[in-house]
């Protein structure tokens, strides 16, 4: 066979070689500039890489017995019409290729635009209404304004942002932690559809591979280093979403954080965030103004410049609902509540929940949590919304 009978092939080969990481692949295209040279550059030659080791070296020499697996993997991701990316491709993502450890090649379905700049949102995947809500009109107005919302297509705060892109007629790019022939979770069915349709779906992985939970926080670097800036909007202290804020300040790209309650478990990691310098977030405008001044300096972003909005819409919160400051989280706790009251009120949020979810949760019959919200209610404890919604009180 051929080794350049097909001008991904190489690319394969090169990443099937153990122990090379993509900090040092990035070393031998830079030296090298094409991973076919790579595969036949003597060995003297590739010992003046930086980092390489004399085991990778022995690997790389004796490439062709990885010849047949990266055959393998390219039949499959042409047999699924999936393209593929390369660190050397004009169409790889500008901003993505400066990190320290790139893929070196991404396969996606869709398409891919390189003109109009991205912005991730990220956040829980467990999220609340006030969460889903902000997430997804904080990206349609960002999709608005001309730039690609980008996530990660997890449960809760990633769907809602790509869902507010779409709501927007924009494009947004959903970053997975599994190959493209492994859509996860299997509930996002239907939206990786019209992602495919509409904006692009691209992994790193080889298009089998499970979505492991070792696969996120590689993933994740990803989503930080495509962006020209990370907006979390619900974190818990230990999150994925603050690997990625942490990622994208490595970077040097801007952080910004969605202000929560401070009852609120869910707000705990991104008033963290706000502690240590990100950016507060009450609009869109508070991200734009930042935005603009970014692709100023980065004239490969500069091609086709978002749009800036004519005037400044209002931010939409939900009813009944205030905007606290970052501070000292309370937990939940009455020492008047009966055994019954104490289950019903657990399961409540800062943020109104539908009645419906608060019996699901608390399993318990719906007369009996009706009966202890309105107990509740009248201690002075919780605070009921229009359509059988239900909040912890803000008193």
């Amino acid at each position: 066979m051929d080794l350049f009978s097909d001008k991904n092939l190489p690319w394969l080969i090169l990443k099937e070689i153990p122990n090379l990481g993509n900090r040092v692949y990035k070393r031998l295209i830079h030296r090298f500039l094409s991973p076919e040279n790579v595969l036949t550059a003597p060995g003297g030659e590739l010992e003046k890489t930086r980092g390489i080791s004399i085991r990778v070296i022995k690997e790389i020499l004796g490439y062709q017995k990885y010849l047949s697996p990266a055959q393998a993997e390219l039949d499959q991701i042409y047999s699924h019409q999936i393209k593929i990316v390369t660190l050397t491709d004009p169409s790889y993502p500008p901003l993505l290729k400066e990190i320290n450890d790139p893929p070196p090649y991404l396969t996606y379905m869709g398409s891919l635009d390189t003109t109009a700049p991205c912005f991730s949102i990220v956040g829980s995947r467990n999220a609340t209404a006030y969460g889903l809500n902000t997430a997804e009109h904080l990206s349609s107005c960002l999709t608005s304004a001309g730039f690609q919302v980008v996530s990660g297509m997890a449960r809760g705060i990633d769907t809602a942002a790509h869902r507010g892109a779409l709501k927007a007629n924009g494009k947004t790019i959903a970053i997975l932690g599994s190959g493209l022939n492994r859509i996860y979770p299997k509930e996002n069915s239907s939206l990786f559809s019209i992602i495919k349709k509409t904006g692009t779906i691209m992994s790193e992985f080889k298009i089998n591979t499970r979505p492991f939970p070792y696969n996120f926080p590689i993933r994740n670097r990803v989503i930080a280093g495509l962006s020209t800036g990370t907006l979390v909007v619900e974190a818990e202290q230990r999150s994925g979403s603050l690997i990625t804020a942490r990622l994208a300040g490595e970077y040097n790209r801007e952080v910004f954080a969605v202000p929560g309650s401070i009852k609120s478990t869910k707000s705990r990691g991104t008033h963290s965030l706000l502690k240590q310098g990100a950016k507060l977030v009450e609009n869109e405008m508070d991200i734009l103004d930042e935005l603009y001044q970014f692709i100023h300096v980065h004239p490969q972003l500069q091609s086709r410049p978002p749009s800036r909005p004519q005037s400044q819409p209002q931010y939409r919160v939900q009813p009944g609902i205030k905007t606290t400051a970052p501070g000292k989280n309370t937990e939940k706790k009455c020492p008047f509540m009966d055994k019954e009251q104490g289950l019903v009120y657990k399961h409540l949020d800062p943020y109104p929940k539908h009645i419906d979810k608060i019996i699901e949760s608390a399993r318990m019959a719906s007369g009996l949590v009706t009966a202890n919200l309105l107990d509740l209610e009248l201690k002075g404890l919780v605070q009921r919304h229009p359509g059988n919604y239900y909040s912890l009180s803000e008193e």
